[in-house]
């Protein structure tokens, strides 16, 4: 993934910028969850299918499989 970084200059010139990272996320990638699905569940989960275009069913160890909105975990 390349990042495009601007100016707060070159942000005036191209007014389409828009300053949210979007991460492609791929089925069997392993992330980090920013909310654990319980007390006793593991930091990571790996991605199994898109369950929506915001949200992923995942296998979390030591809980299960589970739905995530994508705010709910990251790279």
């Amino acid at each position: 993934m390349t990042l495009q970084l601007y100016s707060q200059s070159e942000a005036a010139i191209a007014p389409d910028w828009n300053p949210v990272c979007h991460i492609t996320y791929t089925r069997d990638t392993w992330v980090k969850l920013s909310q654990f699905p319980s007390e006793y569940a593991a930091e990571e989960a790996q991605l199994l299918c898109p369950e929506s275009p915001d949200s992923w069913v995942v296998w979390v160890p030591d809980h299960g499989e589970v739905v995530l909105h994508k705010r709910h975990f990251y790279c």
